[in-house]
């Protein structure tokens, strides 16, 4: 009989490979965050396509970097669908969930969904602008048809990565949190995408844009900062999101563009692009900070102290943040205000470098108790959320 003693070289390389195993991320949440990069890096760049050009094709890089993103998620997620459907074996059926009959983790499933809405939104789009205009607004039919696609995309790669990272111990754990975090940032990015028509620098003196912004912000940090059980979750998250606006926006000026469509009301050289990010990492720093003192108070507390508390400092610091943005100060590379779509007329107040009028009094001051409300019930789901993605495992 063949032995080998404990300690030898072939046992030591026989744990070393399995300690390796151990630790590897696995594949498909890779495939998550990348898509999910992607996604991010088209959207932004789409959106300075229009302001920079115009719509002037539907094969433009922006695009095609989008529907990368989509395709990666769906193929990626099919061969993991399958395998576990027709050759799992009894410890990856077991940690699967059933639809229509194949298997998989739930996760997988969000995924390959989100990419299939994305690809069915690209011609919906492409109709939409031939049908109704060749620049429309952010918020269209195909337009939400194709975020909700992403937000698939991005939260089945949560759901997949928080499954693996409950099961996973050691250094496997940490690698997931950095990996979920990260496509928390990007969750972050898009939903701030979404609300750009309502925080322009110009109207970041109203109730209304502080309302619009506190509208499930804390849902997005609370729940992952639960989940993967980082000491600076938040910062995390909130950093992914201001170091990839940063970028893009140092970047985008870089490469030379002028307007295809009229009329041109602004002499554009460069692509232009999306105004500097919000300082929603300030607060999220802060709430980061304190949390070891409140980990363990009553989540009606927590809720309190966080809701109002991480709104009220994002207005502490980007009210007078955005009077700065507005001043002759802020003209240059680094904050780049002064970028403005090849459409924005001389009379727009951005463009004159005026806040939009405040709402009066009572309605100012009602509208700001609303964003206080709204705050904390986002504060109340992310506890929630976060809690039910802690007993994921499949």
């Amino acid at each position: 009989m063949n032995t080998t003693a404990i300690g030898t070289p072939a046992s030591i390389g026989v744990s070393a490979r399995a300690v390796a195993r151990g630790s590897a991320v696995p594949w498909l949440s890779w495939a998550g965050l990348i898509a999910s990069a992607a996604i991010a890096s088209g959207v932004y760049w789409d959106i300075s396509w229009h302001e920079t050009i115009g719509r002037d094709s539907f094969w433009t890089p922006a695009h095609l970097l989008i529907q990368f993103g989509a395709v990666l998620a769906a193929l990626a997620s099919a061969p993991v669908i399958f395998r576990t459907t027709f050759a799992g074996d009894a410890a990856s059926r077991q940690a699967s969930v059933n639809v229509l009959g194949f298997r998989g983790p739930l996760g997988a499933f969000i995924l390959a969904w989100g990419g299939a809405a994305m690809l069915t939104s690209a011609p919906f789009d492409n109709w939409w602008h031939n049908a109704y205009g060749l620049d429309v607004k952010i918020v269209s039919p195909p337009h939400m048809l194709l975020a909700l696609g992403i937000f698939g995309i991005q939260w089945g790669a949560v759901l997949l990565t928080a499954s693996y990272l409950n099961r996973a111990q050691g250094v496997e754990r940490k690698r997931l949190e950095y990996l979920l975090l990260a496509t928390g940032g990007f969750i972050l990015l898009q939903t701030q995408i979404l609300k750009l028509e309502y925080t322009g620098n110009w109207r970041l003196h109203s109730a209304t844009s502080y309302l619009a912004i506190s509208i499930g912000l804390l849902l997005i940090l609370e729940s992952l900062a639960r989940v993967s059980g980082h000491r600076w979750a938040r910062t995390i998250i909130t950093g992914t999101y201001t170091a990839f606006s940063l970028l893009m926006l140092w970047i985008l000026p870089l490469f030379p563009a002028s307007p295809k469509l009229g009329p041109v009301y602004q002499n554009i050289t460069h692509m232009v692009p999306l105004p500097f990010p919000m300082l929603l990492v300030v607060p999220a720093f802060v709430l980061d900070l304190i949390w070891p003192r409140i980990k363990d108070a009553s989540k009606w507390l927590q809720i309190l102290i966080a809701g109002t508390g991480f709104l009220g400092i994002l207005i502490a610091v980007q009210w007078p943040f955005a009077t700065f943005l507005m001043s002759p100060a802020a003209r240059n590379w680094f904050f780049a205000p002064n970028n403005y779509p090849y459409f924005a007329r001389p009379d727009f107040m951005d463009v004159r470098h005026v806040f939009m009028q405040p709402e009066s009094g009572a309605t100012f001051f009602w509208l700001m108790a609303i964003a206080c409300v709204v705050s904390m019930v986002s504060m109340w789901l992310g506890i929630g959320f976060g809690d039910w993605l802690k007993r994921v495992k499949r």
